[in-house]
């Protein structure tokens, strides 16, 4: 079990102390490496791929076609099987619809992303989309909530999806409900033949108990990128680089727990940057789940709006729109370059690549042991890969 750093906030009333990525730095070692003879390639279940990446499964930046584009840089495309593909036969006109609705310095209005998600999902739509992806030769991965999970899982399985996605804001080994079956991800996971990715825990005994379900990977974090409102609406604010730390303990834990069951750590939060993408790495993480970085890539069918799949909740949404955003290149420059501007938006895994290298570590293992800093207040990391507290 981690270590607690536990503060007062009031007489018998502690809190603990929580660390964000921006607050970690890494400390590069006295070996360097030459970034051609560096591997960013991870591998979860039987499926590889050349850079950690999964996206959000956000229509704003996953469609069919942008799926594929991911697949096909090295990455991992999610389909959203509640989203604008699985609703309408072509969803280009409801883009057209949210793009117009932006204004320069705003979003669509939240009542207009509501209104195009009211439109029933169509499982003839999911099936179709999930081939679209497969006939590309690329690994196919579909996303469903878990309240909609046992209603979708069996037309998703059907149309021969790789990887099933089961994620939500907050996501707990069981559910528990008076009104009523509860779904049981343990039960449901023994059943199935594909590996799934479970998600998203915020600690320690979260992340534990949905790897003992059986999941392949853990989805850490909330998604709280740049637009969310899960703080003001819910009082839900996860910092993501104690999570990540809390969940790679209970993947090692899991991992001596089991005499050798590896699950992989995917980091989801505010990671907007290539350098956010190296710390969650360094802190941890297996991969890293990006969407809004996504959004300025020429391919992204909503031309540069973003919004998270939450913010469009009929009765609760948690997240806001974007403006729209100018291009800054194709997807493949987006994610491996080269980059034009110096701001760490482009050439994402590329920086990670050189990142790696000036630290001296070879693959994303060995990166994972890399030192780290608490920048500000003078606190240092306590030895390679764990944080303070």
């Amino acid at each position: 079990m981690p270590v607690r750093d536990n503060v007062e906030i009031g007489l018998n009333r502690f809190a603990r102390r929580g660390y964000d990525l921006d607050e970690v730095s890494i400390v590069p070692s006295r070996r360097t490496r030459d970034h051609d003879d560096v591997s960013t390639a991870w591998q979860i279940d039987a499926f590889r791929f050349e850079i950690p990446l999964v996206t959000s499964p956000s229509d704003a930046v996953v469609s069919p076609e942008t799926a594929v584009a991911v697949g096909q840089a090295g990455g991992l495309g999610v389909l959203n099987a509640e989203g604008l593909w699985a609703r309408y036969d072509d969803p280009t006109d409801v883009y057209r619809r949210l793009r117009d609705a932006a204004g320069a310095d705003s979003g669509p209005p939240t009542a207009l992303l509501q209104e195009v998600y009211a439109e029933p999902v169509k499982p003839d739509l999911i099936a179709a989309r999930i081939k679209e992806v497969r006939d590309a030769g690329v690994t196919t991965a579909v996303r469903v909530s878990p309240q909609h999970t046992v209603a979708l899982a069996p037309t998703v399985l059907a149309a021969g999806v790789d990887l099933l996605v089961i994620q939500g804001t907050i996501v707990s080994a069981e559910h528990v409900t008076t009104g009523g079956d509860a779904l049981n991800l343990k039960e449901f996971i023994a059943d199935l033949d594909v590996p799934v990715i479970v998600g998203g825990a915020a600690d320690y005994q979260t992340a534990l108990h949905l790897m003992r379900t059986g999941a392949a990977g853990v989805i850490v974090g909330v998604g709280a990128d740049s637009w969310s409102t899960a703080d003001a609406v819910m009082g839900v604010r996860v910092p993501l680089a104690s999570a990540i730390a809390d969940a790679a303990a209970a993947r090692r834990d899991y991992l001596d727990e089991t005499g050798g069951r590896y699950v992989h750590v995917i980091a989801n939060g505010r990671i907007e940057t290539s350098g956010a993408i190296a710390r969650a790495l360094a802190c941890g993480a297996d991969a890293v789940q990006l969407g809004e970085p996504l959004r300025t890539a020429a391919e992204a069918p909503a031309g540069g709006v973003w919004w998270d799949s939450v913010a469009a909740h009929p009765r609760l949404p948690r997240g806001g729109t974007s403006a729209p955003a100018t291009a800054r290149g194709s997807l493949e420059e987006v994610l491996l370059g080269p980059a034009t501007a110096a701001d760490g938006r482009t050439n994402l895994f590329g920086a990670l690549r050189r990142t790696m290298a000036k630290t001296g570590y070879r693959d994303l293992k060995e990166f994972q042991r890399v030192d780290l800093v608490i920048g500000g207040n003078g606190e240092t990391a306590a030895g390679p890969g764990h944080l303070v507290g």
